[in-house]
């Protein structure tokens, strides 16, 4: 296993995502970014599902549906991708939004389409567990 923690796994797809920028640059398509890091990251070993489908639960557990992560990340990170001149805070509440209701803690936002590369990590704990 190439990462030891879920911030590494966090560093090797921010390392990948910044590499893949400064090759490609800005302007493309969504898809070729999200096909991109696909590649780069299988290549690196770790195991990635291009739209995965994750459920989303009510508060009493119930699945009330489903939405599709553009990459899911060794079963542990949900990376949102956005090819956009900047982000806004629509794709801030869609990412914090897919984190809460499908219980996965950690997702990284990563735009590509400015010509300054950007990517945030939001986490999402249950601050009544403590």
């Amino acid at each position: 296993m190439p990462w030891q923690s879920v911030n590494e796994l966090c560093d090797i797809v921010r390392e990948t995502s910044f590499a893949i920028h400064c090759y490609l640059k800005h302007g493309h398509l969504e898809k070729v970014y999200e096909n991109a890091l696909l590649h780069r990251l299988t290549k690196q070993g770790l195991r990635v599902v291009p739209q995965h489908p994750l459920q989303v639960f009510d508060e009493d557990g119930t699945v009330i549906g489903n939405y599709y992560a553009d990459l899911f990340i060794e079963n542990s990170l949900v990376v949102e991708l956005k090819a956009a001149r900047a982000i806004d805070n629509e794709h801030v509440a869609q990412i914090l939004g897919y984190l809460r209701s499908s219980r996965i803690e950690t997702g990284l936002l990563i735009n590509f389409g400015a010509p300054k590369f950007s990517i945030k990590k939001y986490l999402m704990t249950d601050i009544n567990a403590f």
